[in-house]
């Protein structure tokens, strides 16, 4: 797909690297109804596209994504339930967005500049690595206003070490990028004018390696890590023979012993 644009959310592809962009600057880029519906819609189809070997999720405007719609939030309480239903389907959309970046074959990256804070800050530590400008700021501040950022803590306590999530959570504080960097949330830290080159050449780093291996590795990067010692072993094991197994492993294999570029069918 060379360009596909929608009214809330800009995708484009640089050979094998998909960008999807939030574009909603005007209310900071918020994960509204719409916005879950327009990535589930990316997501979907991405899964399924051997063409592309890497994903890149930025946003437009000023920052990169300050969280849920809280305006929408607030309407859903005019229902009878007071909200209850809208409450939870919202937020197993949002779960199924989450959920499905983690799940898919492709390696996915944040580029952060601005804020992400709540549920932005949620998708920065759902996708599999994240690229920051120097002037970014991360928090999971829904307690400032009486929320607790419950559903994002389930992507964060994957991220951080427990003390440091639990900080962020009960203090709402914002998180300059050298600290998140130094925390674990992302990978590195670069001026905000080579924000955008700095994310494509670690897509493009990731989308030169073996298609197959990447995807079969990220499944069980996953996997193993939810498995006690003992069974997340057996889990890698039978991967790697699953991986060995490939025809175009073995021919890397073979390259690289007789010294010579991989001549792979993909």
């Amino acid at each position: 797909m060379e360009e596909d644009k929608m009214a809330i959310l800009e995708r484009h592809d640089t050979g094998p690297v998909a960008h999807l962009r939030l574009n909603a600057p005007e209310r900071l880029n918020p994960l509204s109804d719409a916005m879950l519906a327009a990535l589930q819609a990316q997501i979907d189809p991405l899964g399924q596209d051997q063409t592309i070997r890497a994903v890149v999720i930025s946003g437009a405007g000023k920052v990169f994504c300050a969280g849920h719609d809280l305006r929408e939030m607030q309407a859903g309480r005019q229902a009878e339930d007071k909200g209850a239903g809208y409450f939870a389907d919202l937020f197993a959309r949002c779960a199924k967005v989450m959920s499905g970046l983690t799940r898919l074959p492709q390696p996915v990256i944040a580029q952060v500049h601005g804020i992400a804070a709540a549920a932005g800050c949620q998708l920065v530590a759902s996708c599999d690595m994240a690229v920051a400008a120097e002037n970014a700021r991360f928090a999971v501040n829904g307690v400032n206003i009486g929320l607790f950022c419950s559903t994002p803590m389930v992507a964060l306590t994957r991220n951080l070490p427990r003390k440091q999530a639990f900080e962020m959570l009960t203090t709402g504080r914002f998180i300059p990028a050298g600290e998140a960097q130094a925390m674990g949330l992302i990978n590195r830290v670069v001026p905000e004018a080579e924000l955008p080159a700095a994310a494509l050449a670690l897509a493009e780093s990731v989308a030169s390696k073996l298609p197959q291996a990447v995807k079969i590795g990220k499944q069980a990067f996953y996997a193993q890590a939810e498995l006690p010692l003992e069974e997340a072993y057996a889990l890698a094991g039978q991967v790697m023979v699953e991986n060995m197994l490939e025809h175009d492993t073995a021919e890397g294999i073979a390259a690289f012993l007789d010294k010579r570029k991989p001549n792979w069918s993909t």
